[in-house]
């Protein structure tokens, strides 16, 4: 009788066993996932495209814009203060409309490649998070298999065991009618 009770325990702790495997290995594959997420692999950038990203960063900064009416501002105001001799560029200052086409000329597609990188990393971005989010309804799918199968093996445990106890007691029962 001792060993019909020690085995229906054996059997449970091994059910436990197995649940904490597979909430263990479940937990560890999560953390890698997550650790992925967390620290992406660095991007291998070209001296032209770091450039790029800085000359964006600049270029779109409130910095350059106020140094930039700054600059025109003592640019018109010292063409025209100063004598006619030492002036550069005289009003229309057709020298800095000439620098200012090709400032914007050369702005524009720099701007444009960063703005294309940052668009391929978001790109890349959301192929991942679909890749992740595939990844997910398949591990919900196997969780939904694993506890399909886990309660399939529990409710055999559970008429074993039912089975066992009824054995015990018939023991039981008839150990208590030969006594009396």
């Amino acid at each position: 009788m001792n060993k019909d009770v020690t085995q229906l325990l054996n059997s449970e702790s091994e059910q436990l066993a197995k649940l904490q495997k597979i909430v263990q290995k479940t937990i560890e594959d999560e953390k890698l996932i997550l650790d992925n997420l967390i620290h992406p692999p660095a991007d291998i950038l070209t001296k032209g495209q770091k450039i790029s990203d800085k000359v964006a960063t600049f270029g779109g900064s409130w910095l350059f814009i106020i140094s930039f009416f700054v600059l025109l501002f003592i640019w018109i105001l010292f063409n025209t203060i100063t004598p006619l001799k030492d002036i550069f560029d005289p009003y229309p200052f057709i020298l800095m409309n000439l620098i200012l086409s090709c400032i914007a000329a050369l702005q524009a597609p720099i701007i444009m490649m960063s703005q294309n990188r940052v668009e391929e990393k978001d790109r890349k971005r959301s192929e991942n998070d679909y890749l992740i989010n595939m990844k997910a309804e398949l591990e919900i799918r196997a969780l939904h298999d694993k506890v399909d199968l886990l309660l399939e093996e529990q409710i055999k445990m559970l008429f074993d065991s039912q089975a066992k106890q009824l054995e015990i007691l018939k023991k039981i029962e008839n150990h208590l009618k030969n006594k009396n």
